[in-house]
């Protein structure tokens, strides 16, 4: 029986050494939470997009899953908890909150790192013309769509509405852009306002129903000083055309929409997502997706960036050049 049992443990000692000794298999990818945003918005396009290319399913290193969100604010608390390890958030937020400046939340978000430069999000406010509505302030007294509570659009309609001292003095409707689109198209919205790439769907939806115009932002920004107290907006015009009756060149701000990840997000998993994705076939792949993404390059990767880069896109950039 001693002789049997001896056999037995050094079987059992011989199985434990031998799987000890086995590879790490696929179990062991690190698991990336990629936050986007509604559905059909951008945010998520860009979250479905990294989750769907091949050469990233095929990593055997990290596993992407695209996640919806409410946009940009809820990305940076979750990408900062580490709920998501990466995601979209607007640059001004990103810089907003690691210094603590957000609205009623003086919390510091510093763990949100970025990672590269996505897309320009310009603001853009329809109203109807003919309606007298030729200036911000001219929506005192009036229903406006004001973006998706938690959204990037809420929260920098809501930055500037205040910086102009109009935000308590409109009627605020927090929806999405379609919603905001199909709401003014049935007169019961004077105006709805935008932070995304143009031309925008809901806008071009707007403008097949009613008369449209956009109203001068950039005037509006120049004039109170906003560019001053916020300097990660920068200034831009919807160029005339771009939709349907708007025959003049409109301007602007926008802020830059930006792939983030949580500080703790392994190096290793950052720079090989870059690597991947920032090659001619993988720049192809987004395009391919939207037309927002037409700018999405080597060039334009580490543009519009106030705030701390994470180490696995600092060694990225710096390798080609860029930093």
């Amino acid at each position: 029986m001693k002789k049997q049992s001896k056999m037995i443990f050094t079987a059992a000692v011989a199985l434990v050494t031998a799987s000890l000794a086995m590879p790490i298999t696929a179990s062991a990818k690190e698991r990336v939470v990629f936050s986007g945003g509604p559905a059909g918005g951008t945010f998520q396009v860009v979250a479905n997009a990294i989750q769907v290319y091949k050469p990233i399913k095929a990593s055997k290193d990290f596993r992407v899953k695209a996640q919806s969100s409410a946009g940009s604010v809820e990305n940076l608390r979750k990408v900062n908890s580490g709920k998501a390890q990466m995601g979209v958030v607007y640059s001004g937020h990103v810089y907003l909150g690691r210094n603590g400046k957000m609205k009623n939340d003086t919390r510091k978000y510093e763990d949100v790192m970025a990672v590269a430069w996505l897309y320009g999000a310009p603001a853009q406010l329809v109203v109807r013309k003919g309606s007298g509505i030729k200036s911000t302030k001219d929506l005192v007294g009036k229903k406006v769509g004001v973006g998706n509570a938690g959204s990037g659009a809420f929260a920098n309609c809501d930055l500037f509405f205040n910086y102009l001292g109009i935000w308590d003095k409109i009627e605020r409707n927090a929806m999405g852009y379609n919603d905001a689109a199909q709401a003014f198209g049935n007169n019961q919205l004077d105006a709805f306002w935008l932070f995304t790439a143009f031309p925008s769907g809901a806008v071009i939806m707007a403008a097949q129903t009613n008369d449209i115009d956009l109203i001068n932002l950039g005037k509006d920004a120049q004039d109170s000083g906003f560019f001053d107290q916020y300097p990660y907006f920068s200034k831009l015009s919807v160029p005339a055309g771009t939709y349907r009756g708007v025959d003049h060149d409109t301007p602007s701000f926008q802020d830059s929409a930006l792939w983030v990840a949580n500080s703790k997000v392994s190096e290793d998993t950052v720079y090989n997502m870059l690597k991947t994705l920032y090659t001619d076939e993988g720049l192809a792949h987004m395009r391919a997706q939207k037309k927002t993404f037409k700018d999405m390059s080597l060039k334009t990767g580490t543009q519009g960036v106030v705030t701390p880069w994470h180490p696995g896109a600092i060694k990225f950039w710096k390798e080609k050049g860029m930093m």
